[in-house]
């Protein structure tokens, strides 16, 4: 059967998935006044008639409820391990689905529908290590910083005018004006809770054990105002105690969604969007060169979706005159170029599947982080917490939804976080989250525990740089519509066999412990329910850690590097051994960068757009 060929008048792109690297890259191509079809999967389930969104999705501290919204929630579920035995003692572990529930998004935004709206800046290493893999000095941190100068709008509302007067800090100065905004999100009944004043004063204690030291980093905390993104603080690798810029708006999440909507309106001749559009190869001409994509028309018909129909979908094809980038994420982009004839040409075989580039670097490299929860019981609810159902129409729901946009639902859950090298790393590598609510982990109805409990504080431990490279994603069938096989290999079953990720880990609770033994001693706390007080030796805390670990920045399934190396793409993200084919999400980089990836892959989306433009052919 013949190839089809691009018709005389075509898009000039097209780009397949609408999340952080996506929507970016989509966005900016079309106000530059190339044409774009932008295909997303999902719907825009979140579009009523009203134009008023979904509370779970508007709401900064809904945001675990919008993970589990039917309407555009795409449930993977994913192995930690391949030992069976392992694998099950995760409680976690949902046996009839065979794995631990990875929540995405199938949604018109991706996952900046549904995450914790987080946005860190990643190590300046993490841009230096790609520059000096591939010799393209494009990659180099002090390049890529511009980049995230032109995303982040910095607007810390409640912080920015007294900081102005003290510091002299002006935002035009430091580059910070682009369209993606930041707050800070502080509630003043968090910063009045004397508990929670404490495990400050704790955090800033643990800082250095010298008093000069100590004082040093208290002026830079107030002089930078505590943000993880000022500049200064990047360059010097600083941690310690830090405030959470959310990406919102006026206190309501805004993303990649909000950015391509603007700009199709803006621009509807440049920029076209469909939805419910679930591509299920690339096509390419007989040079290897990509000239369009197949795809299914129809609702809910990926697998992974929670209701997902049974119609088969309307077979449709769209064509571009330049380039197909693909943007699905670390899960469905490696599942897409296997499904088109790119990746391991024996595993391919297997499906019935003719490999057109034999590349097994594809789907191969899988990372995250580690994550682990420290949970604590306490004896009283917390005050800010006081009548809220996490729905509209309680009391701190009204607080949240008037001119104003105050208390607790403004934020992401998250009061406290402190940043810290541990003893297994040169760079600071643990970020400790403090969140008033009661959270495991991810499992079927997570999110009902923070409904239903106002007496808990939470120590989210999240281990970045880890060592670990071993996962994988494989096709388990041929059928677009199915998920793919997850594999993340943890701790010792990966490729960290000294085991540094799991001390690291370790250190981390024992960290946050520290940090919350006054509490303890006042008689404020009245239970350490995870990991519990039965596990005190350094050998327990591992076990539990190795027994109850999670992730949820799946990324390098499609990395950037030599292909007889493993990589998939060159250093201006084409997909090695074609034309006309880029990669422009989670899945490009070679190790896993920074604390929280969506920053990254804004970033990422940025760069491509300033790349493909420069690009002549």
């Amino acid at each position: 059967m013949s190839e089809p060929a691009a018709p005389a008048r075509a898009y000039e792109y097209i780009v397949v998935g609408s999340g952080a690297g996506g929507g970016t890259l989509a966005a900016r191509l079309a106000e530059a006044g190339r044409s774009v079809l932008l295909l997303e999967a999902g719907g825009d389930a979140l579009q009523l008639a009203d134009e008023r969104l979904p509370d779970d999705y508007q709401v900064p501290a809904f945001h675990a409820f919008a993970s589990e919204n039917p309407a555009m929630k795409w449930d993977f579920f994913v192995r930690h391990y391949n030992d069976e035995e392992r694998q099950k003692r995760d409680g976690k572990y949902t046996e009839q689905r065979g794995g631990v529930l990875y929540p995405r998004a199938g949604t018109l935004g991706g996952c900046t529908a549904h995450n914790a709206m987080i946005f860190i800046y990643p190590h300046n290493a993490d841009w230096d290590y790609i520059e000096q893999l591939t010799g393209d000095r494009s990659w180099n941190a002090a390049d890529m910083r511009k980049y995230f100068a032109r995303l982040e709008n910095c607007r810390h509302r409640l912080l920015k005018r007294w900081i102005m007067k003290l510091t002299g800090w002006n935002p035009s100065r430091h580059g910070f004006g682009g369209w993606l905004t930041t707050e800070i999100a502080m509630p003043m009944e968090a910063l009045g809770n004397r508990y929670l004043r404490k495990v400050l004063e704790e955090s800033a204690v643990d800082a250095s054990s010298q008093i000069g030291e100590r004082l040093k980093r208290l002026r830079w905390f107030f002089k930078t105002r505590g943000d993880p993104n000022d500049w200064r603080l990047v360059r010097a690798n600083s941690f310690g105690l830090r405030f959470l810029p959310l990406t919102t708006q006026g206190h309501v999440r805004v993303g990649s969604r909000e950015r391509v909507r603007s700009v199709a309106k803006t621009f509807p001749e440049k920029l076209s969007i469909e939805c419910d559009a679930l591509v299920t190869r690339v096509l390419f001409n007989g040079t290897h060169r990509a000239i369009g994509v197949e795809y299914l028309k129809g609702e809910r018909l990926y697998g992974a979706h929670a209701n997902p129909s049974k119609d088969a979908g309307e077979k449709r094809q769209a064509y571009a005159a330049r380039e197909v980038i693909l943007c699905g994420g670390a899960f469905n982009t490696p599942q897409l170029l296997m499904l088109s004839g790119i990746g391991s040409a024996e595993e391919l075989k297997q499906y019935g599947i003719e490999a057109r580039v034999d590349l097994p670097g594809v789907g191969k490299n899988l990372q995250d982080r580690y994550e682990i929860s420290v949970v604590y019981r306490m004896n009283e609810n917390w005050q800010m917490l006081a009548g809220a159902k996490f729905s509209k129409g309680d009391d701190q729901y009204q607080e949240w939804d008037n001119k104003k946009r105050e208390g607790v639902y403004t934020t992401n859950g998250g009061v406290l976080a402190v940043i810290k090298r541990s003893k297994q790393d040169k760079l600071p590598d643990l970020f400790c989250l403090g969140l008033v609510g009661k959270f495991k982990g991810y499992f079927p109805g997570y999110s009902k525990l923070i409904a239903e409990h106002h007496n808990y504080l939470s120590w989210i431990i999240l281990k970045a740089r880890t060592l670990n490279n071993a996962g994988r994603v494989a096709l388990q069938s041929a059928d677009p519509r199915q998920p793919p096989k997850i594999e993340f290999r943890y701790f010792d079953e990966g490729s960290d066999k000294q085991g540094k990720d799991l001390d690291a880990v370790v250190e981390g609770i024992q960290f946050v412990r520290a940090m919350t033994q006054d509490l303890r001693a006042q008689g404020v706390v009245a239970a350490e329910e995870l990991p519990g007080d039965e596990r005190r030796s350094e050998e327990q805390l591992k076990e539990f850690v190795r027994d109850n670990a999670w992730g949820h920045h799946a990324s390098c399934t499609c990395p950037i590097g030599p292909r007889e190396k493993g990589g998939v793409l060159s250093s201006d993200l084409r997909v090695h051994g074609t034309a006309g084919l880029r990669v422009v999400d989670a899945s490009v980089f070679p190790r896993i960068p920074g604390y929280f990836i969506a920053s990254a892959v804004y970033m990422i989306g940025e760069k491509a757009a300033d790349v493909i433009l420069a690009d002549k052919q």
